[in-house]
């Protein structure tokens, strides 16, 4: 298993995240908002300069967070043509980083999760979208319609594209209050698909805290990851600040220092944990 964190969760500043992940002794970052720009708003340029910095620390790219599929429900062509046009960016953006995939949702759900709707209106916005060997991984979004790993697994099998996987994160099933026991049985579910791990720790559905201190028994996932010879990455997304609580519309547009304030001693801190998880 390899260490990530998504760089935003520790400031705005590439340099500055990267060098606190390289000290903590994690090999990656996975890129998100870098210098108060959203990543879907990242230039060709910038985007450049990001791998070329990380490149330059020993640091991989793990993979590209923009907010593909993180809209309502098409309804019109023209907002399938909106959310198609993030994701064809999204694929350029990912490829000039080099980064291995890129992480998609399902749409915000109105409602109950509906992932057989959901599925149909990805058809429409992924159909002949040119990856060139970017893989799109589907997390269990928070607010999506698939919040868990059975309803990733509905999706996948309605939207029938080949090659989609699973970006497991265990603590949006919980906080999202539609799973508070995600593992080991939504694992077991789900492992033969899942290729990418988003580690943070919910308190139920009202604050993420420091890792090792919420609802999931990160330490016993970490085991059973290993022996299940998981060769992915395990990805930081803190969601904890010390003195403050995140609010939906900070978790929702997870970007900017608006999102990221507190986050540097809260991120050392909980990479420092996950490090000693995995090592010991």
């Amino acid at each position: 298993m390899r260490l990530a964190i998504i760089n935003d969760e520790v400031d705005q500043d590439l340099g500055r995240a990267a060098d606190a992940a390289a000290s903590c002794g994690f090999g990656g970052i996975e890129v998100r908002s870098v210098g108060n720009v959203p990543p879907h708003e990242l230039t060709d340029g910038r985007l450049e300069t990001i791998a070329a910095e990380l490149s330059a620390r020993g640091l991989a790219v793990a993979g590209f967070c923009p907010p593909a599929l993180k809209v309502p429900m098409p309804r019109t062509e023209q907002d399938v043509a909106a959310a198609r046009a993030i994701v064809v960016r999204a694929v350029e953006q990912a490829r000039i980083l080099g980064a291995p995939h890129i992480r998609i949702f399902t749409f915000y759900r109105d409602g109950g999760p509906a992932p057989l709707a959901a599925a149909e209106q990805a058809r429409r916005v992924l159909d002949g979208v040119p990856l060139d060997g970017v893989d799109l991984l589907v997390e269990t979004g928070m607010r999506t319609n698939t919040p868990t790993i059975a309803l990733v697994l509905r999706f996948l099998e309605a939207v029938d594209i080949p090659g989609l996987g699973i970006l497991w994160d265990p603590g949006n099933s919980v906080f999202a209050g539609m799973n508070p026991e995600p593992f080991p049985a939504e694992y077991e579910m789900g492992k033969e698909l899942i290729r990418h791990v988003h580690v943070k720790d919910p308190a139920g559905s009202t604050a993420y805290v420091r890792l090792g201190d919420g609802d999931l028994p990160w330490g016993d996932i970490v085991d059973t990851l290993r022996a299940d010879g998981y060769a992915g990455w395990l990805s930081l997304e803190t969601h904890w600040r010390i003195g403050r609580v995140l609010d939906q519309s900070q978790r929702d547009n997870p970007w900017c220092d608006d999102f990221t304030d507190g986050g540097y001693e809260a991120s050392v801190e909980c990479m420092k944990r996950l490090a000693e998880l995995v090592g010991r």
